[in-house]
């Protein structure tokens, strides 16, 4: 029988108030790909941070290749051989694409950094995993889904004995997925234990052997083979109840008028050529396209923050200019949930009054520009009690809620504003099977309300899920404008085929 390379018994950790695991047992077998399941707040990455280090558990053992440890920090685990991809990204913005990817043991001659073997090394991962990136690049100008893919490569370089990977798909599309797929199989194959985090339980079923599932703490199911449950079964397990998926019928929308939003040969300063598409009132267009495909950037370029160079942007039927990000807010009445809601959607040591407040800051100013906090509350608890965000009051901590609600808050303080037309950017990256559906349904909601929503995700079963049409972006370039008729095979196959056309072309 093989011996496990790391194991797990009875942990316990508690946080002031909270008690994140409750006796939680793993079992890591050398070879295997090991799913890690749970709902938000379920333990998940509290157990990956007592295994590398970050955390240290109150009580219970840790064995690493038969032999306890207790690790003091990261760098104890890494030189332990764990490698770990955190869902919270630990890159060094201003360093390049190849000191990010070294930076857990860069290589050394003489005491000094060896910049030939470092670029050798991160050339190397980069490879593996079959990406192209400039080593020179900062990773401050990458894409968040190149700083995912820079991330996974950091994990690769140091050779690890056991591999953690905490939502590593979260922000890529699924072709960049299957090539980080190949590479856990090849790990998996010399012997590497991969732990899979996700909550795209699709992609479990198609790479894990083994699965173990969280709630509240506990470990519900400990290191079964996968192979033995349906979906169904592993979902009931996470939620501790009978789970209905939502299959979304098609919706008719109605075309005959004018669109809300409408974009002819648009071309802007960061390269977009030739963007064309429209969205109606009530409708959901979803952008889909591979990494680089510059959806989110033209989604920044709508709201003032890259020049329109070319092209004519009609709202209702009129030709209008965007200058800056006030313009698409408080006179356009356009909207944008960043994909990136920890740096960019909110600000995470102010409440939640102030978060949903913001964009009507110049709405309900008073004399000599007062802010009311009265004011800024009632808006915020209509909003709150609106999206069902879960919070102690509207003055927590953004920072302190969970990731759903974190992305619920986002999407509030653009209703708050009034837009009517809104870019929604990865919504539910980071979110669990229960809070995805009911943001999935709020998001129908709204459309169903006469918001017009332009859909950016790289997940590309929720696209055809929520779309009512979908525009496929390549380069820089919108290809196709396609009408979703729900049936998952047939759009995925024709989605897919239409960009890798363009991939074998270029």
């Amino acid at each position: 029988m093989t011996e496990p390379i790391l194991t797990a018994h009875n942990l316990f950790k508690a946080f002031p108030g909270v008690r994140a695991l409750n006796g939680v047992n793993l079992t890591l077998l050398p070879g295997t790909i090991h799913a890690l399941l749970g709902e938000n707040g379920a333990g998940k990455s509290t157990l990956i941070k007592i295994l590398t280090g970050l955390y240290q558990a109150d009580s219970g053992e840790l064995v690493l290749a038969g032999r306890p440890f207790d690790f003091k920090s990261p760098h104890e685990a890494t030189v332990a051989g764990i490698g770990v991809v955190h869902q919270e990204r630990n890159l060094v913005p201003n360093f390049s694409v190849a000191e990010n990817i070294t930076l857990q043991d860069p290589p050394r001659s003489f005491g000094v950094v060896n910049k030939r073997i470092q670029r050798e090394l991160a050339q190397q991962a980069l490879d593996t995993l079959g990406v192209e990136l400039d080593l020179s690049d900062k990773v401050t100008d990458l894409s968040v889904a190149q700083m995912q893919l820079v991330e996974i490569a950091k994990a690769l370089v140091i050779e690890s004995k056991v591999l953690l990977l905490d939502e590593p798909t979260a922000s890529i599309t699924e072709v960049e997925a299957e090539k980080l797929f190949d590479v856990c199989r090849r790990l998996a194959a010399h012997g590497t234990a991969v732990i899979f985090v996700s909550h795209k339980l699709e992609e479990v079923f198609e790479l894990c052997d083994v699965v173990t599932v969280l709630r509240d703490g506990v470990s519900v199911l400990e290191s079964a083979k996968l192979s033995e449950f349906t979906m169904d079964q592993i979902v009931d397990f996470m939620v501790g109840r009978q789970f209905a998926h939502r299959i979304v019928s098609k919706r008719d929308i109605d075309r005959s008028g004018t669109p809300a939003l409408r974009l002819s040969g648009i071309s802007t300063s960061i390269g977009h050529r030739d963007v064309s598409f429209d969205v109606y009132r009530g409708e959901v267009v979803g952008l889909y396209g591979l990494v680089g495909a510059g959806r989110s950037e033209l989604a920044r370029a709508l709201l003032g923050l890259h020049p329109i160079i070319s092209g004519q942007l009609e709202l209702n039927g009129k030709a209008i200019r965007i200058k800056h990000v006030r313009d698409a807010v408080h006179k356009h009445g356009i909207g944008y949930v960043t994909e990136n809601r920890k740096d960019e959607g909110l600000f995470l040591d102010f409440d939640v009054r102030t978060n949903i407040a913001v964009t009507i800051w110049q709405k309900i100013a008073k004399r000599f520009g007062r802010i009311s906090v009265v004011d800024e509350d009632r808006i915020a608890s209509k909003y709150v009690e609106r999206l069902s965000i879960k919070v102690s009051s509207t003055e927590q901590l953004a920072g302190q809620l969970s990731g759903g609600n974190q992305q619920k808050v986002s999407l509030a303080r653009w209703l708050a504003a009034e837009t009517r037309i809104l870019f929604i950017d990865e919504p539910t990256v980071g979110i669990d099977v229960r809070t995805k559906a009911a943001f999935h349904d709020l998001i129908l909601e709204l459309a169903d309300q006469g918001l017009a929503i332009v859909l950016i995700s790289s997940d590309l079963p929720e696209v055809v899920a929520l779309a009512d049409r979908i525009v496929v972006v390549h380069g820089y370039r919108t290809l196709e404008t396609i009408e979703n008729d729900k049936d998952y095979p047939t759009m995925s196959k024709r989605i897919m085929t239409r960009i890798q056309s363009m991939t074998k072309a270029a």
